[in-house]
């Protein structure tokens, strides 16, 4: 595969788990503690690590640590890029052929 794919198939697997959908919604208001997402999830903090790295690798979230605690949130770059990758995925051809692509 190449990297480009593997890249695509990264940001595609970070939206298909409901639960990750559920967190980017709750990032969408800003930065959150994982311990914050814990409570807001309702789920053991062995899931939400299985699920924020998926959502981290994939480049849409990014995270920092301070102190023992790490924190979430959107990632601006990483957020634009799966938009463009969505878009580049689904143009078809006759699309592609009109704006000259």
């Amino acid at each position: 595969m190449s990297n480009q794919r593997e890249q695509t198939a990264r940001v595609f697997k970070a939206f298909c788990d409901e639960n990750r959908l559920m967190v980017l919604e709750l990032l969408r208001d800003g930065e959150k503690c994982a311990n914050s997402l814990l409570e807001e999830l309702e789920i053991k903090q062995s899931t939400l690590s299985h699920h924020m790295k998926i959502l981290c690798e994939s480049g849409i979230v990014i995270n920092r640590r301070q102190g023992k605690w790490t924190y979430y949130r959107l990632s601006k770059d990483g957020c634009e890029k799966a938009a463009e990758l969505l878009k580049r995925v689904t143009l078809t051809d006759i699309k592609k052929s009109a704006l000259g692509a």
